[in-house]
């Protein structure tokens, strides 16, 4: 009977951490090649959620962090090998497709070109975040990772900040992806 009850509580265990575990999925473009990417440089996506200032600074700097550790640094300039951008989802469940440089309208789901640009939109999950990577060079999102029941704040700001680093690197794991 004890054996019984033992094996009903870890399956119940397994089954509560599967429901909290943080999901995480990327995809990439198989033509690009990774290997020549050595810096980047922030860019705001076009009418995406932004966050609170400080969740914003802590998710730029698990995201800064892990991009370091794979040898990429953060360009001080306009140009860059690689344009990174994210979004969240904490109350709402929008996703936006695009972004913008300062009126460049480069980006995933924009037409190319001067000033003008325009964005698709679809449906992310709560508590998920959302970081892209585009080649400014061939004006397209080449790898997109997302983490849902990342963004889950409790009362405790470290304990926020250990999570979001968890999720980010848990999100980064395979970036850039390996050559095949």
């Amino acid at each position: 009977m004890n054996r019984l009850f033992n094996h009903v509580v870890l399956l119940t265990l397994a089954a509560a951490t599967a429901a909290v575990a943080q999901d995480v999925t990327y995809n990439y473009d198989q033509s690009a090649d990774f290997s020549k990417f050595k810096t980047y440089r922030w860019v705001e996506l076009q009418d995406a959620d932004r966050p609170n200032q400080l969740l914003d600074q802590q998710i730029r700097k698990s995201i800064e962090g892990q991009l370091a550790q794979k040898g990429l640094t953060k360009a001080t300039g306009d140009s860059a090998d690689l344009f990174v951008g994210y979004q969240v989802s904490i109350t709402q469940e929008k996703q936006v497709n695009a972004y913008n440089t300062g009126g460049a309208g480069w980006g995933y789901g924009a037409r190319w070109g001067g000033g003008m640009s325009t964005a698709t939109t679809s449906t992310v999950q709560i508590g998920t975040l959302v970081f892209d990577v585009y080649d400014p060079s061939a004006k397209q999102l080449v790898w997109r990772g997302q983490g849902t029941k990342t963004l889950d704040p409790s009362k405790d700001p470290a304990k926020n900040q250990q999570k979001l680093d968890k999720a980010v690197a848990k999100i980064l794991k395979n970036f850039p992806p390996k050559k095949k």
